[in-house]
């Protein structure tokens, strides 16, 4: 698809915010009207529009994507979703550490052990910690507690917090995110720590870093759909 309108902005209506193309509003791909919870964030999408030159390409639209998810995906399944983003608190990045070499150990120790200390204080949780891969069960209360944490989230956080968590394998790093003890590059940072660790140790080639490019653009853009959203 072409580009076909001349204007696009955010108005607010009735029911909610919503970003009009000459007047029309958009709807999701299940013909959905794209009803958003604040000026700004409709205000944001707009802006994504207003930069289209050309073609539309999707991927250059990423809060309109997670709008569109939030609204034909989340909304109807709020339970579902934060019981996925649950699961990942099962085996947490943050919790299976490097048994060698020293400073690897000592990295993630400095960077994930106060944020894991902080969300088990601001939650009341406990939390497992192992050497290796081995799984290490955590407790049931633990990972029921942060089922009903991501599920008192709004389907529009929801949808932002899929690939924050996904990007990093952390529903802690999410966590602490969303409690504002990490900033979006901070947490992104400690979920990439291995992978940088080893860039580091050996060098990263082109395609490597052009994938980490690309998740982080990822996750920035989750991110700021997560703060415009609230």
């Amino acid at each position: 698809m072409k580009r076909f309108w001349a204007v696009a902005q955010a108005r607010e209506g009735a029911d909610g915010w919503e970003v009009a193309l000459d007047g029309r509003p958009l709807r999701t791909p299940e013909r959905a009207l794209l009803l958003l919870p604040t000026g700004a964030l409709a205000e944001a999408i707009a802006e994504e529009w207003r930069a289209v030159e050309g073609e539309v390409r999707p991927n250059a639209l990423p809060l309109t994507g997670l709008g569109n998810a939030a609204v034909d995906l989340v909304a109807g399944d709020r339970a579902g979703f934060a019981a996925g983003l649950a699961r990942y608190a099962a085996s947490d990045l943050t919790c299976y550490r490097a048994d060698n070499p020293a400073g690897l150990v000592a990295r993630q120790a400095a960077v994930w052990e106060p944020v894991l200390k902080g969300v088990e204080a601001r939650h009341g949780l406990l939390f497992q910690r192992t050497a290796g891969v081995m799984h290490v069960p955590q407790p049931e209360e633990t990972l029921t507690a942060i089922e009903r944490l991501f599920a008192e989230r709004s389907p529009f956080e929801l949808a932002a917090l899929q690939p924050i968590v996904s990007l990093s394998g952390s529903a802690v790093l999410a966590l602490a995110h969303l409690d504002g003890a990490l900033t979006s590059e901070e947490a992104f940072a400690a979920g990439a720590l291995d992978e940088d660790w080893q860039a580091e140790q050996w060098g990263e080639d082109g395609e490597a870093a052009a994938v980490r490019a690309r998740r982080c653009s990822e996750f920035a853009s989750a991110a700021r759909f997560l703060a415009l959203s609230r």
